[in-house]
């Protein structure tokens, strides 16, 4: 993917010389390339290679979105890269950082709160040009009613638009909880997420139900989630998963086990996290690698997570 991309962007070089219609052309085929989510990125041992890799790659799909308003595919490419550069790297480490030094902690999850709500925003304009209204809608402001009536035009092409606008801003407010404003708009986050639920719940080998083991994680049965609630969407995120994913196992062994002081159970977890071949499976083993690190961390952790 890296060398079609790198022969398109000569080739909108050489054209951008020329009228402006051709102008736009290139910029499409460009843009079309980007959008794809390629499994260059996916398939990488190296986390940091891909972490310095990103920020270039994000500046270049901004440009293209500013010359193609009605790109909805540059638009999801953004809000997907810099809502998982903002979890992946900066919130990860924020995470870190604030049990050494807390104002470096703040530091790292401001930006990353930054990060999420660009993403969000373009999120936001990727579903606009589905559904007329809907950034207004979800603006603030905007009415349940309206929401409503959006969301219903929402079809099942536009999921991952959904997911990753919900996932962009929760990930947002988890890095901005001091910002109550923000906090606000969690009810937002989750029906983004319903809808997407309902409308493919397979989407992407189970994500949207690994997003909803961390919600209903945090929330008493009588909110609507529970433990029980959480072990449901991690079985079925793990059956459409095959079992190859690890984040949905991390996010259960954070979102409950530790709330239930399970320490048995949260070790077996992040062991089994840990002990997984992530070269079994080469298409997800960036995302297996981070899952580790972050399942490493934790357990590293075990004696300030757990009273006995």
């Amino acid at each position: 993917m890296v060398y079609l991309i790198m022969r398109r962007a000569l080739f909108v070089a050489v054209l951008l010389l020329t009228g402006c219609s051709l102008k736009t052309i290139a910029m499409k085929s460009l843009a079309d390339t980007v959008a794809e989510p390629g499994g260059v990125y996916s398939r990488d041992e190296d986390p940091e290679l891909v972490r310095d890799a990103l920020p270039v790659m994000l500046k270049i799909m901004e440009q293209l979105a500013d010359g193609l308003p009605a790109h909805k595919g540059i638009r999801l490419a953004l809000v997907r890269s810099f809502t998982s550069f903002g979890v992946a790297f900066l919130e990860e480490d924020g995470d870190r950082a604030q049990e050494k030094d807390v104002e470096r902690g703040r530091v790292l999850y401001l930006r990353g709160k930054k990060m999420c709500l660009r993403a969000y925003e373009y999120g936001l304009s990727g579903l606009e040009i589905s559904v007329p209204g809907f950034k207004k809608a979800f603006a603030d402001g905007g009415s349940r009613q309206e929401r409503d009536r959006v969301l219903a035009l929402v079809k099942k092409d536009d999921v991952p638009l959904l997911y990753w606008s919900g996932a962009a801003l929760g990930s947002a407010i988890y890095m901005g909880k001091d910002d109550m404003k923000l906090v606000g708009d969690l009810p937002l986050v989750e029906r983004l997420m319903k809808r997407a639920l309902d409308l493919d719940e397979a989407w992407d080998e189970g994500s949207i139900h690994e997003f909803f083991v961390t919600y209903d994680g945090s929330r008493s049965a009588a909110q609507g989630g529970g433990p029980k609630r959480a072990k449901e969407h991690l079985d079925r995120a793990l059956a459409l998963s095959k079992n190859k994913k690890l984040s949905p196992l991390v996010s259960y062994a954070e979102a409950v086990t530790i709330d239930a002081q399970d320490k048995k159970e949260f070790t077996r977890l992040l062991q089994k996290v840990g002990d997984f071949d992530v070269d079994s499976d080469p298409d997800h083993r960036l995302v297996n690698i981070i899952a580790q690190r972050r399942a490493k961390w934790l357990l590293s952790r075990i004696s300030d997570l757990f009273t006995e």
